[in-house]
């Protein structure tokens, strides 16, 4: 097979921030082919499916390096598939399940964006999400705070004694940390507790700003000693920065609402026995 030139790959596809845009007018028939391999013609609507999955996934975005490399990807998957055909491996059990399952998926995803789009929130609704979500964020803490990693804990004993006889805590960092933050003095920066391990939330919770943890604290990662230095309430963004975020948060919550509704109003007979079947197992 040729390889088909990137000059031609160029001039049916050409990327926007919306997305992929015909170059050609001959181009907009959903017939338009991308190529034909061995006798099979292969649409272009097919190829541009599969080019917008892979362009999410590909370093490089859509530079010619890459449509060439997503180009060679679709051949590879078209001359297999070929073979598969000659195997007669469509008819098997196992791919018949795959392809009505790939079937509902895509279906299922076209439905939830048609969902999606349909949607309008009310600026009342997006105030009020805006509002929960600020309230929410007021209850969270954020810390600055320092800390040494050692491998045992009567080695972070003995660094807990020198502290108290007045070492300072960033230089004792700087000469034992085991952590990446040992070179900067064992700088956290500012944190949510809820990211680190139940652990050293705790210890650094129960701090107050000037001080240390007097034992030392026992992660997966090996021994912490903790010094907070400072705490804040995070400043959340405005309702017009944090309004695209709070539109998509909210069509999420209503299209959830819609499925529960649908599952509820849908007539589900479940194969009671295969249900049965398949709980003794998990």
């Amino acid at each position: 097979m040729k390889k088909t030139p990137l000059s031609l790959l160029l001039c049916a596809l050409l990327a926007t921030s919306g997305g992929l845009v015909l170059a050609e007018d001959t181009t907009t028939s959903p017939e338009t082919l991308i190529a034909t391999v061995n006798g099979t013609d292969y649409r272009l609507d097919v190829f541009r499916q599969f080019y917008l999955e892979r362009l999410q996934q590909t370093p490089g975005g859509n530079s010619p390096e890459a449509q060439e490399r997503i180009f060679d990807e679709f051949m590879n998957l078209v001359v297999t598939s070929q073979e598969a055909a000659k195997r007669n491996l469509e008819g098997s059990r196992e791919v018949q399940a795959a392809l009505e399952l790939q079937r509902i998926k895509v279906l299922s995803s076209a439905a939830l964006t048609l969902m999606a789009e349909e949607l309008e929130p009310s600026e009342k609704e997006l105030r009020e999400t805006y509002d929960q979500l600020v309230a929410q964020a007021a209850e969270r803490t954020e810390y600055k705070a320092r800390h040494i990693l050692v491998k045992d804990e009567a080695e972070a004993k003995k660094l807990i004694k020198q502290l108290d006889k007045g070492a300072d805590f960033a230089e004792l960092a700087r000469e034992h940390s085991l952590g990446p933050t040992g070179k900067n003095g064992g700088d956290l920066d500012w944190f949510d507790a809820g990211k680190m391990v139940p652990p050293f939330a705790e210890a650094v919770a129960a701090l107050k700003p000037g001080t240390y943890t007097k034992s030392p604290v026992q992660t997966q990662f090996g021994w912490h000693i903790i010094e907070l230095e400072e705490t804040r309430s995070p400043t959340p963004p405005s309702f017009e920065d944090a309004k695209p975020q709070i539109t998509n948060l909210v069509k999420r919550q209503q299209i959830a609402e819609r499925i529960a509704e649908m599952r509820n109003n849908a007539k589900i007979d479940p194969n009671e026995d295969v249900v049965k079947i398949i709980e003794v197992e998990q």
